[in-house]
């Protein structure tokens, strides 16, 4: 099937950059009236930009008949509106084997709003898999418009000068240029439709109660107790007034504008508001109402028609099912939940997926005294994603760290290219439920078992992305409190100064199972402990102050372990005794970190009945206070780990220069027409010669007789593995022997194997004869595939005990060199690798590159949905494949929005 045909009934969702949202299509035969009336809705200077020339109608209909049913042209359509009307039509016509014309023509009122650039970056790959090498285009001199379009879209355009016109070329293949281009424009439309719900201008509460305690009673009285800075408007038809307050009977009544709605009625009326809410120009929907897709067949059919007037009618949607929003700022004041506590003002935006669980992580966040620059709750995730709320939060000059509740995820891997992004920037702190789960399918293979046997998926995806996993919301808020108040740690030294011995070593027995260091201090750091502290206390770490020990102890020690050149934090523990009080402490500890000549992390722990000295909280220097050493050992590694990770450079992923795509495309395709399955041994080792990765050297015969004859060929000894369709694992049935020697024994062994195998009720077709690998350390390496994730790339300790040891990594592919790297040292047998009681060691490189290879594989062959190479043989020098297996299917391949 050509990529042109699966492009074929191709749809999706765009936001422009003023953030209204558009539906992106394949052109059909049906559109005929519709793309007439938009071009005869254009100007006539847009018809003559168009068209090069003033036209007459009967000929406006020529060409757009010609244009729309051109066999050798690929033609999409922008829609916009109920019921949808054309706002945009782009098309690129084939002129020869490896280039094709390019135009555009876009509404008077949608231009210079982004649709001309989304359209070419659509259609530039869907021709680049074409095979379309270079699009072409003419436009008049003084379209500057549409001279800026190909400009801005990060192609590498040249113009060149022609009699009356100027001629425009760029390739057509999708650079990291013109990616990066076209996610700033997204980053920019999310923003744009995010003010609305956070900085509008006025807000409608639809549904608001004259009674308190009813949740459209409270989130109207809570918009007002917290001063939004805009007008409040009730909608309310059955009253006059609501809390002193006039009513509006409509949205459409209310005199001034309203960019929020707050919708609070029953769900059977949302749709009706939200119609009522188009014709009042309201940019941004907050339904707090349930009844949607969580009720049920019914709801979720509610939902859809819901999310329909949305996209017809430009709004964007927060909910439904969700408990509203927040925004601390001081220049707006905006509480539109019916939360009865609301945190502090502060430097953290907080997306929860649950709604109630945001109603009890808001009073546990002021409990903490952790501010808050942004809350949302965002419910059935309709329109408004996660995915949104990064890229807004991102550029937030009032957030500077990211917390997150998810359930589930809407598009993983765009998540995974924006969050490593945000990650550079601002720490993202996440909890995903859901670590139970069955898995990504049912698989077969052993690298599928491995990867859908956890939610090691979203660890592979957090990992890659910078995004610190907490195992719950305790433990992320843990982590928040630091990162909020305290520079990222440098390294991951710790220092540790108590009054008692014991939760001293709790503390750093856990920070060294965290992977931190809890080094000897400097003999220059000892002898200023030794100076002012008790001859029987230990100055070497932890430094144990000794339980009589004054707040002057605590404030000289903390000065003089923090400013000890080779400690990256500080963790201070205080045990009360009789005489020395907390409150001295926290100030001691305040002025000793004041003393320090470089801000490093500083964590307390207040081991106390009576819990945190309230200085600790309203100090400028804001020093977190666990109440156990281990919670604090744990919050200052994951922000060790985070460092780490956002000190590496930033890595692309990875092309192995002497890759064959279209060789291992044209391979699949024809095999997907057969249907989905297995690839034979012949088709699996064909896949893997196109992209480098090194197979022993083998043949495919179809007797026990040509088997005997090739072992002959081969010299040595020989492996013998069945080929028999619906058998996965061949050493379960007997269909593997190793070390067969001369023909004879191989032709034997081979009828041997027939019997074998036939009486286990599969039908043999033939046999792999494969030269005799020597020994190596045994690894598997694999892909397995799922349709929201895509294809996730294992490495573990290979042989017929991979499931048992299950010691494995996953990454998304594709890779970086530097991820390949890291999958391998995450491994627990990495060290076998290196070298183990006298063995060589291996080639590390080779197994990183073979890593490489296989992620690359999985990117550009997306019908590629299990790949098992086991065992990988890893020699000092290379490495080797024994063992490949390939499962296929009519996948088709993700467009580039996908991606994003």
């Amino acid at each position: 099937m050509s990529d042109r045909a699966t492009f074929l009934g191709w749809e999706t969702e765009v936001v422009l950059r003023d953030g209204t949202a558009v539906r992106l299509r394949t052109a059909r035969p049906q559109d005929e009236d519709a793309l007439i009336a938009f071009y005869r809705g254009l100007s006539e200077q847009s018809l003559v930009y168009r068209f090069f020339t003033r036209i007459s109608d009967a000929a406006l209909v020529e060409q757009v008949r010609r244009l729309l049913y051109n066999p050798r042209a690929v033609n999409l359509v922008a829609t916009f509106g109920d019921p949808p009307r054309v706002v945009a039509h782009g098309l690129y016509a084939v002129a020869d084997s490896d280039r094709a014309e390019v135009a555009f023509a876009v509404a008077d009122e949608f231009q210079g709003r982004g649709v001309g650039t989304l359209l070419l970056g659509q259609l530039a790959e869907v021709a680049a898999r074409q095979g379309i090498r270079v699009f072409e285009a003419s436009v008049l001199p003084d379209n500057h418009r549409m001279l800026e379009v190909f400009r801005e879209s990060g192609f590498p355009v040249e113009v060149h000068a022609e009699p009356g016109e100027l001629r425009v070329t760029f390739p057509t293949e999708l650079t990291e240029e013109a990616l990066r281009r076209f996610e700033r424009r997204e980053q920019l439309a999310a923003q744009a439709a995010l003010r609305f719900f956070f900085q509008p201008r006025g807000v409608a509460v639809v549904g608001a109660s004259r009674r308190r305690g009813t949740i459209g009673g409270e989130i109207f009285r809570n918009l007002l107790q917290y001063g939004f800075e805009g007008p409040v408007y009730p909608v309310n038809p059955q009253s006059g007034v609501v809390q002193s307050v006039v009513s509006y009977p409509t949205v459409e009544a209310i005199p001034g504008p309203v960019d929020l709605a707050v919708v609070v009625v029953p769900a059977e009326q949302v749709v009706d508001v939200a119609w009522q809410c188009a014709r009042k120009g309201v940019r941004a929907l907050v339904v707090i109402s349930a009844g949607f897709a969580e009720a049920g067949e019914e709801g979720r059919a509610r939902q859809e028609e819901l999310l329909r007037v949305c996209r017809a009618t430009g709004m964007r949607l927060i909910g439904p099912n969700c408990m509203g929003v927040v925004n601390t700022d001081p220049t707006v004041r905006l509480n539109a939940t019916f939360a009865p506590v609301l945190p502090p003002p502060g430097r953290v935006g907080f997306l929860s997926q649950s709604g109630a669980l945001g109603l009890a992580v808001m009073e546990y966040a002021n409990q903490l005294g952790l501010g808050l620059s942004t809350f949302v709750s965002v419910g059935n995730k309709a329109d408004v994603s996660g995915n949104d709320l990064l890229n807004y939060w991102d550029e937030d000059p009032n957030t500077d760290v990211i917390l997150l509740y998810l359930e589930s995820f809407g598009n993983p891997r765009k998540f995974s290219r924006i969050a490593r992004r945000v990650s550079r920037r601002k720490p993202i702190v996440a909890v995903k439920s859901g670590r139970t789960g069955s898995g990504l399918r049912a698989t077969a293979s052993h690298t599928g078992a491995l990867v859908a046997a956890s939610d090691a998926t979203v660890d592979a995806l957090f990992r890659q992305a910078g995004v610190i996993r907490t195992d719950s919301l305790e433990e992320m808020f843990d982590v928040a409190v630091l990162l909020a108040h305290q520079p990222v740690p440098e390294g991951p030294r710790v220092a540790i100064v108590t009054n008692a011995g014991g939760p001293g070593i709790l503390c750093a027995d856990a920070c060294e199972a965290e992977g931190l260091v809890v080094p000897v201090l400097s003999p220059a750091t000892q002898e200023k402990l030794k100076a002012f502290l008790p001859p029987h206390a230990a100055v070497s770490n932890p430094v144990d102050l000794i339980a009589s020990a004054p707040a002057e102890h605590y404030r000289e020690a903390v000065a003089a372990v923090g400013s000890d050149p080779a400690v990256d934090a500080v963790v201070v523990i205080f045990v009360p005794p009789l005489v020395t009080q907390a409150e001295d402490v926290a100030q001691a500890i305040l002025e000793g970190v004041a003393r320090w000549p470089e801000r490093k992390p500083v964590l307390t722990v207040f081991m106390s009945a009576r819990g945190v000295p309230e200085l600790l909280r309203r100090s400028d220097l804001r020093i977190p206070s666990y109440a156990f050493p281990e919670s604090a050992a744990r919050a200052l590694a994951h922000a060790v780990r985070y460092g780490q990770w956002r000190r590496r450079p930033e890595a692309a992923p990875a092309r192995p220069p002497d890759v064959q795509r279209d060789e291992a495309l044209a391979l699949v395709a024809t095999a997907v027409e057969r249907g989905a399955g297995w690839l034979g041994p012949a088709e699996a080792a064909t896949l893997l010669r196109c992209y480098g990765i090194p197979l022993v050297r083998q043949r495919l015969v179809l007797t026990p007789e040509e088997a005997g004859e090739v072992a002959e060929q081969l010299g040595g000894p020989v492996a013998l593995k069945v080929v028999a369709p619906g058998v996965v694992h061949k050493t379960e049935v007997g269909g593997v022997l190793l070390d067969l020697r001369g023909q004879d024994e191989v032709e034997r062994a081979a009828r041997e194997m027939v019997a074998r195998v036939s009486s286990a009720g599969h039908h043999v077709e033939g046999f792999v004869v494969q030269e005799m690998a020597p020994p190596g350390l045994e690894l598997i390496v694999g892909v397995a595939s799922d349709r929201h994730f895509g294809p996730v790339v294992a490495c573990g300790a290979g042989g017929v005990l991979v499931e048992l040891l299950r010691d494995v990594s996953l990454r998304l592919a594709p890779l970086s060199r530097s991820d390949a790297s890291e999958m391998l040292r995450e491994l627990r047998t990495f060290p076998l690798l290196q070298g183990y009681r006298g063995s060589p060691p291996c080639d590390v490189h080779a197994v990183e590159d073979l890593l490489v290879r296989v992620g690359a594989l999985a990117e550009d062959v997306p019908q590629v949905v299990e790949l098992d190479l086991n065992p990988v043989r890893v020699y000092p020098q290379g490495v080797r494949v024994l063992d490949a297996r390939v499962r296929v299917e009519p996948v088709r391949p993700p467009t580039w929005t996908a991606r994003r």
